[in-house]
C-alpha cells in the first residue's frame, strides 16, 4: 500500500476531545510534528475526521 505523510498544522487547543484523541492516535503531538504511515480505509477515516488540523502528502 502507499505511504502518507501527516503533518499537524494547527493547534487542538479548543477542540472536541474525540478530534485530540483522534491527532494523538496519528501519532502527533506538538504543531509540526509528522508521521509516515501505511495508508488503509481505516487510516483515511481518521484523517478526514482532522482534515482541518493536519496537512497530507503521499509519499
Amino acid at each position: 500500500m502507499a505511504k502518507v505523510k501527516i503533518t499537524l498544522v494547527r493547534s487542538v487547543i479548543g477542540k472536541k476531545p474525540r478530534q485530540r484523541a483522534t491527532v494523538r492516535s496519528l501519532g502527533l503531538r506538538k504543531i509540526g510534528s509528522s508521521n509516515v504511515v501505511e495508508a488503509n480505509p481505516a487510516l483515511m477515516g481518521m484523517i478526514k475526521v482532522v482534515s482541518h488540523l493536519v496537512s497530507v502528502e503521499e509519499i
